[in-house]
């Protein structure tokens, strides 16, 4: 998948990736953008900052996937110490924590999003959604 980037002045060291287009966007394309941001960034790949981030980014955009009617919208960035991530999708319905049972099995995944990150927001829109994380990387 290939994002187009954009890199922030000296004192913003921000860096985005935005993708309205789409289809092609997969939970491993979405780590792999991560990983780029975050080797970006600094961030060491084999630390567990890095995992909870790209844990966080796996399973907002599988929910989308699975549960949102498919993504509309993909866009991740990093400034300030933080991965700020975007994922919309085509549901309107706010996502909740489930019970998993032995013919439904799951129900992990919002509640790990919750816990790992630092601040999650979810913009109802008139055609979905758009669930915005913030993961502190310092």
């Amino acid at each position: 998948m290939n994002l187009p980037t954009t890199a922030g002045g000296p004192s913003g060291a921000t860096v985005r990736r935005d993708d309205p287009a789409q289809a092609e966007v997969t939970p491993a394309g979405a780590r792999h953008a991560v990983a780029e941001l975050l080797g970006q960034a600094g961030i060491g790949l084999d630390g567990v900052t890095a995992a909870d981030a790209l844990l966080v980014t796996s399973e907002l955009v599988t929910n989308a996937i699975r549960h949102g009617g498919g993504i509309t919208r993909f866009r991740t960035g990093t400034a300030d110490g933080a991965l700020h991530l975007s994922v919309s999708d085509a549901n309107p319905h706010v996502p909740f924590a489930r019970t998993a049972e032995p013919d439904h099995p799951g129900g992990f995944g919002w509640p790990l999003i919750q816990r790992l990150a630092e601040r999650v927001e979810i913009t109802p829109l008139t055609d979905g959604k758009t669930i915005t994380v913030v993961v502190r990387l310092t």
